[in-house]
């Protein structure tokens, strides 16, 4: 079969194609620049540019099409929440010329992208959340902060969000900290800039948890969990060094009554934090492969191979147990976490924050058997692709 990769320069995309063209798939990998890191690597058959989602969402459609229509029968996957959407608003064209998805309806989708629609829905199922508020307006602030105990975790609603010109969308940004009224005033005004509906959460101290799943309308096929060892982003957000562990029931619990909540079909993962005792915290919903997959596929859970069995075939059989204890590492993403440590903590920021010479020292120390996100000998350009790209992204910044 063959499968068109999306978002090019994304993990999951590199470990996408490497699993797929293993299982002999005809893996194309497609972005909206020039090049990506998934497009060098010695398994992809070939790639293909398409208009940025984002500034060109129509035009990005067209491309899309255009190539899907290519041979029917292709899979299309994408990546990233922005190419997710249009996909699935659209997907009745997609089918037209035969080309296969793996989708939730639409409307379950928009669901899973607002976290203040999976909030209370996690809410409504017994879940733990957050104490949280929906802020769309500076005047509802004064309520809110009688509401409230501070610190807080301000977040976008949704991670994109549609523009007033042209239709296209915009990333909305990362969550913001704030310790008392003044910060948490500052820190709304701040983005409002780029998203019009915020949610306001107590913070929770804890650990980063995540349950990943395959779903088959609603009924589990395969699933999967690690705990963070370091992530991109000291606050907790993308993580850049990862070991698999065995299932928590309790999150499992937790994650199987939202997935199934929404009959979702395909792919997700489903963040939660995990307080000191033990009870776990539910943030949000990703619909869509998530950047550590290549730890997944390391440990024995191929969640590319099994979505496209499943897309083929209708079906797919549970995998086999998977190994505990296997650590994967993305060391453009480690990088990453050192500059962040070093730079200090975030203002308002209330967890616990890494110490400068521990984290050198301990990404300096190497562990046998450690796999990574990129990297692999006798496939090492995506390796090379993804350090460009980040000089790249350095470059823009420093120009902007």
């Amino acid at each position: 079969m063959k499968i068109l990769v999306l978002d090019g320069n994304q993990n999951q995309a590199v470990a996408c194609v490497r699993s797929l063209a293993r299982r002999g798939h005809t893996v194309w990998a497609g972005d909206s620049r020039a090049w990506s890191k998934a497009g060098w690597s010695r398994f992809c058959a070939g790639t293909f540019q398409y208009a940025s989602p984002r500034s060109q969402p129509d035009q990005f459609l067209e491309d899309l099409l255009v190539e899907s229509q290519k041979e029917p029968g292709s899979l299309v996957l994408p990546m990233t929440e922005a190419t997710s959407l249009i996909i699935s608003a659209h997907r009745e064209r997609f089918v037209a010329i035969g080309a296969r998805l793996v989708l939730p309806t639409h409307a379950d989708f928009l669901r899973a992208v607002d976290k203040s629609e999976t909030t209370a829905l996690a809410q409504s199922l017994g879940i733990v959340i957050p104490r949280t508020l929906t802020l769309a307006a500076p005047e509802q602030i004064p309520a809110a902060v009688q509401t409230l105990r501070f610190p807080v975790v301000l977040k976008p609603r949704t991670s994109e969000k549609s523009s007033s010109q042209g239709g296209g969308m915009r990333s909305t940004g990362r969550p913001r900290y704030a310790g008392d009224a003044a910060q948490m005033q500052q820190a709304f005004s701040d983005m409002r800039q780029s998203c019009s509906t915020l949610l306001v959460q107590e913070f929770v101290e804890g650990a980063g948890a995540g349950y990943f799943a395959l779903m088959n309308h609603g009924e589990l096929r395969a699933e999967f969990a690690h705990r963070r060892i370091r992530d991109v982003h000291p606050t907790g957000s993308g993580s850049a060094l990862r070991e698999s562990v065995p299932v928590d029931h309790k999150i499992r619990d937790a994650g199987l009554a939202i997935l199934r909540a929404l009959n979702w079909h395909g792919v997700a993962m489903i963040e939660f934090r995990v307080r000191h005792d033990g009870v776990p915290i539910f943030l949000e919903v990703n619909g869509r492969f998530w950047h550590s997959l290549q730890l997944a596929c390391s440990a024995g859970v191929d969640f590319p191979a099994l979505l496209a069995a499943m897309a083929e075939f209708g079906d797919v059989e549970p995998p086999p147990p998977y190994r505990v204890g296997v650590r994967c590492r993305w060391l453009v993403g480690d990088f990453r976490h050192l500059v962040e440590v070093w730079r200090g903590r975030p203002p308002g920021y209330p967890g616990h924050f890494p110490g400068r010479w521990s984290t050198l020292l301990a990404e300096l120390t190497p562990r046998l058997g450690t796999f990574h996100d990129s990297f692999v000998w006798h496939d090492p350009l995506p390796e090379l692709g993804d350090w460009v790209r980040f000089a790249q992204q350095i470059r823009s910044g420093a120009s902007n």
